[in-house]
C-alpha cells in the first residue's frame, strides 16, 4: 500500500514479467536485439537514479522481483504477463516454470497468467488444456508480432485464434491481454495494428481484452475501439514512463483514455522489469493534468486510487481491505458517469 497526503492506495501492478535474456539463452541475434531494445527503453525513459546496468537487466530472479515490487515498490498484488519469443529464446523469453511456481508460493501477491500462440494449432490447443489443468490460470498474454517459423504475426481475427478464444471461454479463461504498442525490435510494428481488437471484442463479448501499452503509437484508434467495445480495457505498461521524461504527452494519454473510456478501465502497469514500480506509482499520485491543457479535466485521488489498482482487483476477485475499497466502479467519486462519453458509442 502506498500513502501519501493522507491517501491510502491499493496497487496491484497488471503488467510484470521474470525473464531470461542472458547470451547462453539467446538462440540467434534476435534475441539480442531484443533484450537490447528493451533496455534502450529502460535507460531513455528512465530517471538516472533508477537505471540498471545491463548486465543485471538480462535477468533478475524470484528473489529480486519480490524485493523491488513488494518491499520496495508499494504494490500489493502483481499480475505475471509472460512471452515466450521460442524463435529468439532457446528456453523461452518470458520464463513460465519460475514465473508460476513463484505465483504458487505467493498466491496473496501473485498472479500468473499464461501464454498461447494459435499457430500452435491442435497441438497447441491440447498444451493449453494440460497447462490450464495445472496451473488454473484465468487470464493470457498475446504477443501477435511473435515470429513462428516463417510467419511474422498473426491477427486476433485469425480463424485459428477463434478456435482458441473458444477454448478459453469453455475454461474460464476470460482474461486476454494482448500486446498493442510501441514494436520492439527484430517484430514488425503492423503485426501490432490494433483494428483486429474491434473484431474480436464483438465477437466474444464474454471476454475481457486488454490491450498493453493502450495501443501506443495508434492511441486514437484504440480510444475508437474501446468507446464502441465495453469489454475493452488497456493497460498503461510502457505509457507510464512517460511521466518522466515527456509529462505533458502522458497527460495526452491519460487525458483521452479518460475522456474515451472512464477511468473504470485503466490498468497501471510498470512493465517490471522494463521499469520498477516504486518511482512510477509516487510519480503518478503527484501527477497532474497541467492547467493549460484545458480539453482534459484535473484527475481526481478517486480516478487515481481506481487505475493504481482497484480496477484491476475487480476484474481479478483480487482482496481489497475495506478501508481502501471505493463505490461501485459504475460511479465517480463526483457522481454517475458523464453521459456525454456513455452515450458516444449511440452516437457514432
Amino acid at each position: 500500500m502506498y500513502s501519501k497526503d493522507g491517501e491510502n492506495y491499493f496497487i496491484v501492478d497488471a503488467h510484470i514479467a521474470l525473464w531470461d535474456a542472458r547470451p547462453e539463452n539467446q538462440r540467434n541475434i534476435h534475441g539480442k536485439q531484443f533484450i537490447d531494445c528493451f533496455y534502450d527503453y529502460h535507460r531513455n525513459l528512465s530517471p538516472e537514479t533508477e537505471l540498471w546496468t545491463y548486465d543485471e537487466y538480462l535477468y533478475q530472479g524470484g528473489e529480486r522481483l519480490m524485493k523491488d515490487l513488494f518491499e520496495d515498490g508499494y504494490v500489493d498484488h502483481a499480475i505475471f504477463q509472460p512471452a515466450y519469443l521460442g524463435e529468439f529464446y532457446k528456453n523461452g523469453f518470458g520464463q513460465t516454470k519460475e514465473a508460476y511456481e513463484l505465483a504458487a508460493a505467493n498466491p496473496d501477491k501473485l498472479t500468473y497468467n499464461h501464454c498461447f500462440d494459435p499457430r500452435d494449432g491442435e497441438r497447441g490447443l491440447d498444451r493449453l488444456h494440460a497447462d490450464h489443468e495445472t496451473m488454473k490460470f484465468t487470464g493470457v498474454k498475446l504477443y501477435t508480432a511473435e515470429w513462428h517459423g516463417e510467419s511474422r504475426g498473426y491477427k486476433l481475427s485469425d480463424p485459428w485464434a477463434y478456435r482458441y478464444f473458444e477454448e478459453c471461454r469453455k475454461l474460464g479463461i476470460k482474461n486476454i491481454h494482448v500486446h498493442k504498442g510501441p514494436t520492439i525490435r527484430p517484430l514488425d510494428r503492423d503485426s501490432f495494428d490494433v483494428s483486429d481488437v474491434d473484431h474480436v471484442a464483438s465477437d466474444f463479448t464474454d471476454l475481457n481484452f486488454i490491450v498493453e501499452h493502450v495501443g501506443l503509437p495508434r492511441l486514437e484508434d484504440f480510444c475508437w475501439i474501446a468507446t464502441q467495445e465495453p469489454n475493452v480495457y488497456g493497460g498503461l505498461a510502457v505509457a507510464m514512463p512517460f511521466i518522466h521524461t515527456r509529462p505533458r504527452y502522458f497527460a495526452q494519454i491519460i487525458g483521452e483514455l479518460i475522456y474515451w473510456i472512464g477511468e473504470d478501465r485503466i490498468f497501471f502497469s510498470s512493465d517490471y522489469a522494463l521499469w520498477t514500480p516504486r518511482w512510477l506509482v509516487e510519480r503518478f499520485v503527484d501527477f497532474q493534468i497541467p492547467e493549460d491543457m484545458t480539453e482534459y479535466a484535473p484527475i481526481t485521488t478517486e480516478q487515481k486510487k481506481k487505475i493504481l489498482g482497484l480496477n484491476a482487483a475487480k476484474m481479478y476477485n483480487i482482496d481489497v481491505p475495506a478501508e481502501l475499497q471505493l463505490p461501485d466502479a459504475g460511479e465517480t467519486a463526483t457522481g454517475p458517469r458523464q453521459p456525454e462519453r456513455a452515450d458516444l458509442a449511440g452516437a457514432v
